[in-house]
């Protein structure tokens, strides 16, 4: 039985404790799956600028031959996340972008043609911008497979974005996208995508001794239910939150709450050290 601690990264739940001792027990078996904003890269102003932190790819490159999987899933483009990342700087890693639509692995990038919609969606979204008076900052993201209206350099970021919330999600439902919040963001994205279908699609790959998801979002909280419906067919996991002031409302829902990116980055190299501990113990 592991009786390994991870000093200052308790778990809260006895769910998240069973999770992170199953993990520190076969972690050769483990599936660890991270979002990438705001969870291994810092939320900034502008998305281009976004970078993963370097303590979070020095920590993903020593669990990588450590771990069964590990995987980032994103809602940007999976191979720009790979760049913005650096991510194919660690070995083995998966990364699913447009919440589990793509799949970059190994310099192999796997993509669906657009959804239907989105095109419609694209051409009438400035005029709506427009009509609606939107305030100053407000920017549109093209993702590709989605697209994300921004909110966070207007002079009221929240107000601005419950004010366009109603209007959005209409244009998203007129053109049969699905329209999300996220961290002062609605994204207007395809049916069928997100990150619980896509993490429980990743632990059904091979038997799991444990799975551990970090998020900081809104967006993230389909993968923290995906989780509980794990552990509760018998697979132990631990949901971690890259916590923030911004969002706030999904600390309730993980077994452990870190201090943001460099909370996240500080457990992936105290895990790294813990299995490597071990190993060396048992060899």
């Amino acid at each position: 039985m592991v009786t390994i601690a991870l000093p200052g990264f308790t778990p809260a739940t006895r769910a998240g404790v069973a999770g992170l001792v199953a993990m520190l027990e076969r972690p050769a078996q483990a599936l660890i799956a991270l979002d990438f904003d705001g969870t291994l890269s810092p939320i900034v102003p502008d998305p281009a600028s976004a970078r993963v932190l370097p303590e979070a790819i020095s920590g993903l490159r020593a669990l990588a031959p450590l771990v069964g999987t590990i995987a980032v899933v994103t809602g940007r483009p999976a191979q720009v996340a790979v760049e913005y990342g650096s991510l194919d700087q660690v070995p083995g890693i998966i990364v699913l972008g447009q919440y589990g639509r793509q799949r970059w692995q190994d310099g192999t990038l796997t993509a669906p043609p657009a959804p239907p919609g989105l095109a419609e969606a694209r051409a009438r979204l400035p005029a709506l911008l427009a009509e609606l008076r939107a305030p100053v900052g407000i920017w549109i993201e093209d993702k590709t497979d989605a697209l994300a209206v921004h909110t966070r350099r207007a002079a009221d970021p929240a107000g601005a974005l419950e004010r366009l919330r109603g209007p959005l999600l209409a244009l998203a439902a007129q053109t049969g996208l699905r329209g999300e919040p996220g961290r002062m963001v609605m994204e207007l994205r395809p049916h069928g995508a997100d990150k619980g279908k896509t993490l429980k699609e990743l632990a059904a790959i091979k038997h799991r001794s444990a799975v551990m998801y970090c998020g900081d979002d809104l967006g993230d909280r389909p993968a923290f239910a995906a989780l509980r419906e794990l552990r509760d067919a018998g697979v132990p996991g631990l949901s971690v939150l890259s916590g923030s002031s911004e969002v706030t409302e999904l600390a309730g829902e993980a077994d452990l709450v870190v201090d943001g990116p460099h909370g996240v980055a500080a457990l992936l190299g105290a895990l790294a050290e813990a299995i490597s501990a071990q190993r060396q113990e048992g060899t």
